[in-house]
């Protein structure tokens, strides 16, 4: 695949429009995403100034890879179709070890970068020496994921496994459960629970309803069930640190 990638609805076209962009950029959403595309630049008039393709998601899986990161997508359990991702590093190079390397007779030098590219390398000798003779076992890379609008459901645990960072519709307090589940939506308790049972590192409420001026409420809700929470803010930075081992 060449350019980026916008997963769910495209509200960054006018920015980007702006901003001169000319790379290609794809959209991935639920099977009407190329209509509602179509319709927006019609209604807002702007005009792209980059390439653009779209690509409807109608199962549940792999949704498009590159060569660092793959996203998988889930259905959302709410009132229209709705999709929930997951961004998926993959695997990075163990660490190199240079006295290993030293000791094989591998000079440092271009020889040892190959080798913390994965490939094996030929020394003058005739010797072969493999990248898992000096390196260590792969390091798993991040993984976060995105629930947009949603009812709790088995489905979302299943697709935030073990996340770095679980980031989940969190509209109402417990109070109006029964309003949430009306709607589509899900409670800062239930966003908790998915979080518990699918052993993230991480929670973000988001999608908070405008009626809670401060998010304490839902905050202090959640944190009774899954204690490494926060309510999403506008312009929210978050790092999440590699796990080395």
């Amino acid at each position: 695949m060449h350019g980026d990638h916008l997963l769910g609805l495209p509200g960054l076209f006018q920015t980007m429009s702006l901003l001169d962009r000319e790379r290609k950029l794809e959209i991935y959403g639920p099977p009407k995403i190329k209509a509602f595309v179509e319709a927006m630049s019609q209604t807002v008039q702007f005009k792209l100034t980059f390439p653009l393709e779209t690509f409807k998601i109608e199962e549940a899986g792999l949704v498009c890879e590159d060569r660092e990161y793959a996203v998988h997508a889930a259905w959302a359990d709410h009132d229209i179709p709705s999709l929930a991702y997951a961004l998926v590093e993959k695997p990075r190079p163990g660490k190199f070890y240079p006295d290993k390397a030293k000791d094989l007779g591998v000079p440092e030098g271009p020889l040892w970068s190959r080798l913390q590219q994965g490939l094996q390398v030929k020394l003058p000798n005739g010797r072969i020496v493999k990248p898992q003779d000096v390196m260590g076992s792969l390091r798993p890379g991040r993984k976060i994921v995105y629930t947009g609008d949603t009812r709790p459901s088995t489905s979302l645990v299943q697709l935030a496994a073990n996340a770095d960072l679980l980031i989940h519709d969190s509209t109402f307090d417990d109070e109006l459960a029964e309003k949430a589940h009306e709607d589509g939506h899900s409670t800062a308790s239930q966003a908790a629970q998915t979080a518990k049972k699918a052993k993230v590192k991480r929670l973000i409420l988001a999608h908070i309803s405008a009626r809670y001026r401060e998010p304490d409420l839902l905050r202090e809700q959640a944190k009774k069930i899954f204690p490494h929470v926060d309510t999403a803010e506008d312009f929210m930075r978050i790092d999440l640190p590699l796990l080395d081992i």
